[in-house]
């Protein structure tokens, strides 16, 4: 049988994180979820796909929604809690995964095999790889990965008791502009390996 692995992999907007992600679930030949994860939910459980991703990954909005005896009419609320219990639902059935944000790190805390990771970067090189991506403007790359880190962050301190992008709350933090994505695969790698490595002997 072959020993489950599971990467969380938070990340900043640019830094090259997804593509990582990319990359180590296509060396161990396990499945990469990202977007892939509300198309995987739609199907299983009927649900709109397109209302999934309306609300994917954002924190409640206060105005408009409420909390009566505990149960809350945000529809951003319910679209996470059911990733938060598939996610669950696959890691508790062995499965190996890598998944971008969603919270994974903290909603699989505990896990054993759960390994988790943030992938920063300086400004300019993540700047650098927006322009480049997106055929923006050097102001357009600015002003778009300052908004998507703010809809991260507010989206995962919402659920979270940890702080997103906070080192305490990682295995692993790494500035992908000092080694590349490639580095950043590789250091990754290692570390999956050592643990593969370490669980054999004992």
């Amino acid at each position: 049988m072959e020993k489950q692995i599971i990467i969380a992999l938070g990340r900043e907007f640019g830094s090259g994180g997804h593509e990582a992600g990319e990359i180590l679930a296509e060396r161990y030949g396990i499945a990469f979820l990202d977007h892939v994860l509300l198309q995987k939910i739609a199907e299983e459980k009927h649900i709109d796909l397109k209302l999934l991703e309306r609300y994917d990954e954002k924190p409640k909005n206060k105005l408009f929604s409420r909390t009566v005896a505990g149960y809350s009419s945000a529809l951003e609320e319910h679209v996470a809690n059911i990733q938060f219990d598939y996610i669950h639902q696959l890691a508790d059935a062995g499965k190996s995964f890598v998944i971008v944000g969603r919270c994974a790190e903290y909603i699989l805390r505990g896990n054993p095999v759960l390994l988790s990771v943030f992938v920063l970067g300086n400004k300019e090189t993540k700047c650098a790889r927006i322009m480049k991506k997106y055929d923006l403007t050097e102001e357009e790359a600015y002003k778009m990965m300052k908004r998507k880190d703010a809809t991260r962050k507010n989206y995962h301190n919402y659920y979270c008791d940890g702080k997103w992008g906070d080192s305490r709350n990682y295995d692993l933090c790494i500035n992908s502009s000092n080694l590349g994505v490639e580095g950043v695969v590789e250091i990754i790698d290692d570390l999956i390996r050592r643990r593969l490595e370490r669980v054999d002997n004992q």
